[in-house]
């Protein structure tokens, strides 16, 4: 068996982004000896999975693969530069150190003057005790002899706390050039891959060797781009890719994908599920209890994931594909990749719900001609006046209606007062419940403004599941009348504001229950 001594280069040419990692593909072209033959291939990215591996060829002849593996070693730093060529930086550093190592042996020497000097008014305190206690009453040239030992000491040690001043701030400026030094001009050792390919071919020749494998430090997230122009909406599909496994992606084809391959795939447990019938005690039989609750309006198409984080495929794995060739860098920012684009026609409207917020929205609707499902992500607004803000776009499937919010109306006011009243009749003991709301609607406009504007109003009605209470909607009272009310119980108005104009809108219902009905 012969070994190559030089590294083969092993280019990324294909990558399918996932949740989570990424699968790459690399290839080349190999010019193989007859025999068996061991070759360096790379560098790769050090985060490669090892178990996720895997090379083949593909050639005139025949040609296996017998072993394919990765090696990781750590790449030296660099040779320092010699010093006739060290950099501003690297002098400056040099200084600094030189001035810090004087700078401590100056403090070293004060520190030994100070210590001296106290040792000096010890002994001249011993002395004058001595001396007192002989007889002696030389008081002045003791005191002139205290003074200046005292003196001596305060100078050095005004002098030490200069030197440890100075010293404190040379030190934070020579730790700021180091780090500045090891950021510019070091640089650190780096895990680096290769992939020890052992091969075996009858004949030489040349053989194409395609290899894959897993990678992590790898995503990707959908965004999109909404454009309103007059009664046409373009929208934009991207895709947002943030990768950092060591090695850039030049020219690559990309795809995305929001399979989990991660995710266990064990069926579900199979348990007995046994149903029972029992008899209604008489305290049942006797009253109904029933509850207000909230409850979503489901819609056509798949179902919620949930506690799964990241992209919402609806359940189903998707996948999209770049249509051109792109390149990521390994810098961990965000890239934009664009996908696709349509434009269609959006009907606009100016919808307002009271009771969860009393602005007035302009939403957008249109159909999903993108070609593919529009994954759960944010959504850039873009009208004629500028950029909108952002908005978030739900899944929807392919061909599927698709609503966007642009932004509120800060020149309407909505105000919603609701008003209820009971009373129980006296043969039936039935309870019956008046509910008004009542709807004012402003519009406040600029001077000049014509036209009059159509806010699309939405209340909602009770919807009861049990036959002891009814809902009855009294259109007689309500002004106006309602131009619909779907089976949902949402009642819709379409009303008409002129500029600077106001308009009120009532509605009543009645809630009815039996005399076994409880909980209402």
């Amino acid at each position: 068996m012969t070994t190559a001594s030089e590294s083969i280069a092993l280019p990324v040419t294909a990558v399918t982004c996932l949740e989570d990692r990424a699968h790459v593909e690399r290839a080349a072209v190999l010019d193989l000896a007859a025999g068996v033959q061991r070759l360096r291939l790379g560098p790769v990215s050090a985060l490669a999975v090892d178990r996720a591996l895997h090379a083949e060829l593909t050639a005139d002849h025949p040609a296996a693969v017998l072993d394919v593996r990765i090696t990781r070693s750590w790449t030296p730093r660099g040779p320092l530069p010699h010093a006739a060529d060290d950099s501003a930086l690297r002098r400056r550093v040099h200084a600094l150190t030189e001035e810090q190592l004087a700078l401590e042996r100056r403090r070293d020497r004060l520190s030994a003057r100070r210590d001296l000097l106290g040792v000096l008014a010890t002994d001249l305190l011993r002395d004058i005790g001595e001396g007192a206690g002989s007889g002696e009453t030389d008081q002045p040239r003791w005191a002139g002899e205290l003074d200046r030992a005292d003196d001596e000491r305060a100078v050095c040690g005004e002098r030490l706390r200069s030197v440890e001043a100075s010293l404190l701030a040379l030190g934070d400026e020579l730790a700021g050039s180091e780090q500045a030094l090891l950021d510019s001009e070091e640089d650190p050792a780096e895990l680096v891959g290769h992939v020890e390919l052992t091969v075996e071919s009858e004949v030489a020749g040349p053989v194409a060797l395609r290899l894959s494998h897993l990678t992590s430090c790898a995503l990707w997230r959908p965004a999109y781009r909404a454009v309103l122009d007059e009664g046409s909406l373009t929208l934009e599909t991207d895709a947002m890719v943030w990768q950092r496994t060591g090695e850039d992606w030049q020219d690559v084809q990309l795809t995305l994908s929001t399979a989990r391959s991660a995710l266990a795939t064990d069926p579900p447990r199979l348990d007995e599920d046994r149903l029972t019938l029992t008899d209604r005690t008489a305290a049942e039989r006797r009253a109904v209890d029933v509850e207000l609750r909230e409850e979503e309006i489901g819609a056509l198409g798949p179902a919620p994931v949930l506690g799964l984080p990241g992209v919402d495929d609806g359940g189903e794995a998707r996948v999209l594909r770049a249509p051109a060739r792109v390149s990521v860098p390994s810098d961990g920012g965000a890239h934009r990749v664009p996908l696709s684009a349509f434009t269609t026609s959006a009907h606009a409207e100016y919808a307002c719900s009271p009771e969860l917020s009393p602005l007035v929205t302009r939403l957008v609707r249109f159909d999903n001609l993108a070609g593919h499902a529009l994954l759960a992500g944010p959504v850039d607004l873009v009208r004629g006046s500028g950029s909108g803000g952002r908005g978030v776009l739900d899944f929807t499937a392919p061909g599927g209606s698709v609503e966007l919010a642009f932004g509120s109306c800060d020149d309407h006011r909505v105000v919603r007062h609701a008003e209820e009243s009971r009373e129980t009749a006296g043969l039936t003991q039935r309870t019956v419940i008046t509910r008004t709301v009542t709807l004012h609607l402003s519009r406040f406009s600029a001077p000049g403004v014509l036209g009059s504007r159509v806010v699309t109003v939405r209340e909602r009605l009770p919807v009861s599941e049990v036959s002891a209470v009814e809902i009855r909607l009294r259109k007689e009272a309500c002004s106006p009348a309602p131009d619909a009310v779907d089976a949902e119980g949402i009642v819709r108005w379409d009303v008409a504001l002129a500029p600077d104009g106001n308009r009120t809108v009532t509605l009543v219902y009645e809630l009815s229950a039996s005399s076994k009905v409880t909980g209402v």
